[in-house]
């Protein structure tokens, strides 16, 4: 890669920075100065080629406006400030065995200057109101909210600063009662329960509390802090309790706003204008309505049910603020978050900041001051492509399946397949964490290092976790040294509220995550209910697999690597994700440069491009040509035809096997299908004009040595041949010793290597490995002097049948009407179809017919080396007596060549083990070469 720096770190993270990374040309520089507060987005610029949307930085007006005034404001020794906000600031100032962060103080410094400046100060800021939008708010006369958002990188301290606001408002008011512009209550928001109990600290009264912890306040002012109160909750608690439909004697009915307050702040008694502090803000949102063009149609099933909760989270969270407001009254409500941004789906524009963010410190600004982990992303492998495999690793895997096993809005990608694709990255990832691993051993850490596999979904986890727990990756992530986070599970243990009972399971499950990396229980006293638990259950988690982002708050430091498996829609949900793993383990600073040393995560997976590339020309969109809907007609229910997914087959073999080894493809190992080596490097950004990845730091080349040391080719061989062994139905005996020499000999005389980079030994990996039990599967057949065995499929576990209830897709293509089909229309590819179409309606034997398209009936096939998927061109429901029906697999067909020779016979077997397995009716193959004879080779089918 040309563009790497020599060093991530500019700057101290304990004063303002001096200089940043600019990376608008082809190669990064360094520039004098503090970047500009700004947001990555959309920009349509004019051009002489006409209009361009670019990815450009966008400025934040606001936040930069008011970040010259309170530099300003701190250079003339914070003018108009109360005496004890002047205390505070000077106290926050001074040296100390571990300072305060410049991104801490300057959050804070920022909202006490919105605060305490003097109007002729304030001249020119206008902050917009967060103003209810629905009917029902309005008619009742809530008011709006004041609300200042300060945007801050995960990892860089927003604990701290809530805490700092939280004395500087009640040292205040404990200063001067009659001053409306503090509070003595504070109410926190967040969340989940995880947070919730982490949050406790910022409680004066809690022991092992922040402000004692980091010297937050002046000697002279501590027994004031104890004046004020401070409650913690999460958002759950803001649910509108309703015992109308309760049997009892007394029932109220839905809770009034009065008897909500009363319950939501009994930590805070009859307190009013209260301080609001949310944690997490960018869920505290109002959801506006989606504008045409992003109805939830367009989102795939599981988007739509995280947009669901995400607004009922959203609506939940900030109309429980307005009815405190209405009812007691809120000075202000202070946002922390590291994306405060509104998300896909939200009714506002993606990627558009809130518009009350009055500070900004991002992740390029913390990486540049040494605050986080620096994402080391792959930006270079032996693939030969022009982006490394496993940094777009989802975009990758989805183009190498076939259509009918990718991930649409209507379905999920075949797991297995996704698994077996992924693999070579999470083995690669595996090797660098058990190298890692070692690096903690030697400098005795008490924890191991974690890698995080986030997956696209439940079915796709279990199947990665299974295989880690198995040892299939490594044997120091089997057993529980893998942890795999039942999401449900997680969510309701989450939303538990005070008083409320606790489920025993859900709760160990929550502890276990929130303890990853955890040494020990803080105070060295486990939480009540679990007092005979010596040790936090997530100390020697060293695999964490999860379907979301693990929960926020979660505040492991010891996340070494992290695999994402899944789509990311957006740079914010990358950068979401990435930052469960940013947090730093160790702040020691270097004596010799006095700045922090670079700590890394490993990423594979998650496009992380924090400055998007430049886009191309828009030009006018043409309008889109007239199109038919193809669709399964629910009056037409009678007509379905049901069929097996048939993903390889077995035989049930009594006594002995043969293979033609010779005969059998050759597999070829080469880095086109799994890189062999892999450099990474410490991503910031992207060069927009060069289209290139920009990196910080030296490369490291990450290899499988620690992986081929534990599978040796013997141990594969084993491997393969008690696969085999499985798949033909057998258990471990007398077939065994054949199907290792079948094996053996195939890998020494079947498989070449591409290139000397490459080791026999990646033949373990589930994509070598797979594909050489099923040519073997292909292959071997029952040895005919101890007698004929039936051969069986082996059907897919997860969606065994595939149905023309399923097929809805619009075409622009020529169609015809259909009749005797479940499916609306036949859509013609060609004269041959549309003759075949007609002949199959008037045909008085055929029941129902469907043309393949979109129903995704597939048979694979063996070509030049690789699997196949045939797709053949109908499927028949035939009468072939009074009481009987069978099925035909139609191909219409001119020339046959060897390809569609090879076709042919995987139909024929296909249709042979279907049949010998008997649960999914009878079947037959017929190839019509000629459609106008279609209706007299009909007649021949099924005369038995």
């Amino acid at each position: 890669m040309p563009n790497v720096v020599d060093n991530p770190i500019l700057n101290s993270p304990f004063v303002a920075p001096t200089r940043h990374w600019d990376f608008s040309g082809l190669s990064p520089q360094t520039r004098d100065g503090r970047r500009a507060a700004g947001y990555y987005g959309a920009l349509r610029t004019e051009s002489a080629a006409g209009p361009t949307i670019q990815h450009e930085l966008l400025p934040l007006a606001l936040a930069n406006q008011i970040r010259a005034r309170v530099d300003e404001w701190r250079a003339g020794g914070y003018r108009g400030a109360t005496p004890v906000t002047r205390d505070l600031l000077e106290h926050w100032s001074r040296e100390r065995h571990r300072p305060l962060f410049f991104c801490q103080r300057e959050a804070v410094e920022t909202i006490v200057w919105l605060t305490e400046a003097s109007p002729a100060d304030l001249q020119g800021i206008e902050i917009p109101a967060d103003a209810p939008v629905d009917r029902d708010s309005i008619e009742k006369g809530y008011g709006p909210l004041l609300r200042y958002g300060a945007k801050m990188a995960t990892g860089s301290g927003k604990t701290t600063v809530m805490a700092m606001l939280a004395a500087w408002s009640i040292l205040n008011k404990a200063a001067n009662r009659q001053d409306p512009r503090f509070s003595d209550a504070v109410l926190v928001v967040c969340p989940n329960l995880t947070v919730k109990e982490r949050l406790q600290v910022l409680c004066p009264q809690v022991a092992g509390n922040y402000y004692d912890r980091f010297d937050l306040v002046p000697p002279g002012y501590r027994d004031a802090l104890g004046s004020g109160r401070v409650f913690v909750t999460n958002w759950h608690a803001f649910l509108v309790q309703d015992d109308g439909k309760r049997r009892g004697i007394v029932q109220r009915g839905r809770e009034s706003d009065q008897a909500f307050v009363k319950r939501v702040l009994a930590g805070l008694g009859n307190a009013k204008n209260l301080l609001v502090l949310n944690d997490e803000a960018h869920h505290a949102y109002r959801p506006a309505e989606l504008r045409e063009g992003t109805q939830h149609e367009l989102f795939s099933a599981d988007e739509r049910e995280l947009l669901k909760r995400e607004a009922e989270t959203a609506t939940v969270w900030v109309g429980g603020l307005d009815r405190i407001n209405h009812v007691r009254g809120i000075r202000r409500v202070i946002d922390l978050s590291a994306t405060p941004f509104y998300l896909r789906g939200t009714g506002h524009e993606e990627g558009k900041p809130f518009p009350w963010l009055v500070s900004d410190f991002g992740l390029v600004d913390a990486i540049e001051c040494g605050i986080t982990k620096v994402p080391r992303i792959p930006v270079l492998d032996d693939s030969g492509k022009p982006d490394p495999k496993y940094f777009h690793l989802w975009r990758e895997i989805m183009n190498r399946l076939p259509a009918s096993e990718r991930e649409t809005n209507k379905r999920r990608a075949k797991p297995e397949s996704v698994a077996r694709e992924a693999q070579g990255a999470l083995v690669t990832l595996a090797a660098k964490w058990q190298a890692t691993k070692r690096w903690f051993e030697d400098s005795r850490f008490e924890v191991p290092p974690a890698l995080i596999v986030v997956a696209a979904n439940t079915t796709l986890a279990e199947l990665l976790a299974k295989g880690l727990r198995e040892g299939l990756i490594l044997r120091e992530l089997s057993g529980d040294a893998t942890f795999a986070i039942d999401s449900k599970v997680l969510d309701a243990a989450e939303a538990a509220e005070e008083g409320q009972t606790k489920d025993e399971a859900q709760e160990l499950l929550r502890l276990k995550t929130a303890t990853v990396g955890k040494a020990s229980w803080p105070d060295d006293r486990p939480p009540q209910g679990f007092e005979d638990v010596a040790e936090p259950p997530g100390k020697n988690v060293a695999c964490v697999v999860s379907v979301g982002m693990l929960t926020e708050g979660w505040d492991a430091q010891n996340v070494t690597q992290i695999l994402g498996l899944r789509a990311f829609g957006s740079q914010l949900l990358c950068e979401q994700v990435v930052g469960r793993g940013l947090r730093r383990m160790s702040y020691e600073v270097d004596p010799a440069t006095g700045l922090l040393t670079p700590e890394f995560c490993d990423v594979f997976g998650i496009p992380f491009e924090v400055i998007p590339v430049q886009g191309t020309p828009e030009r006018p969109a043409l309008p889109p040509p007239p199109s038919t809907l193809v669709q399964a007609l629910a009056d037409r229910k009678e007509l379905e035809i049901d069929f097996p997914r048939v993903e390889g087959y077995f035989l049930d073999v009594k006594q002995r096997v043969r293979c033609d080894v010779g005969e059998v493809p050759k597999l070829v190992v080469t880095p086109q299908q799994e890189p062999t080596e892999v450099h990474t490097g410490s991503q910031t950004a992207f060069v927009p004009k060069a289209g290139l990845a920009t990196t910080i730091g030296d490369t490291e080349l990450l290899t499988r040595e620690r992986y081929y040391d534990e599978h040796r080719l013997q141990r594969t061989a084993y491997e393969i041949a008690a696969d085999l062994t499985a798949k033909l139905g057998q258990k471990p005996g007398l077939l065994f010793p054949q199907l290792l020499a079948i094996v053996e000999s195939y890998l020494d005389r079947r498989v070449t290597l591409s290139s000397p980079q490459c080791r026999i030994e990646d033949v373990a990996l589930a994509h070598y490995r797979e594909q050489i039990v099923s040519r073997l599967l292909d292959a071997i057949e029952p040895d005919r002097d101890f007698g004929e065995a039936p051969v069986l499929p082996r059907i897919e576990r997860h969606r065994p049948l595939g149905s023309t209830g399923q097929v809805q897709f619009r075409t622009s293509q020529k169609t015809k009407q259909t009749r005797k089909s479940h499916v609306s229309h036949v859509v013609l590819d060609s004269g041959w179809e549309g003759t075949a179409a007609y002949h199959l309606e008037v045909e008085g034997r055929v029941v129902s017919y469907v043309k393949n398209d979109h129903l995704d009936f597939e048979i694979l096939y063996e070509w030049e080396g690789a699997t196949h998927k045939y797709l053949p061109d109908y499927l028949v429901r035939l009468k072939a007596g009074a009481d009987r029906e069978l099925n035909l697999v139609l191909e219409i067909k001119g020339y046959q060549d060897e390809k569609a020779r090879a076709k042919e016979a995987a139909a024929r077997k296909w249709v042979k083990a279907v049949n010998n397995a008997g649960a999914y009716g009878e079947w037959e193959y017929l190839v019509c070469r000629n459609p106008n004879r279609l209706r007299e080779m009909l007649a021949g089918v099924g005369a038995s």
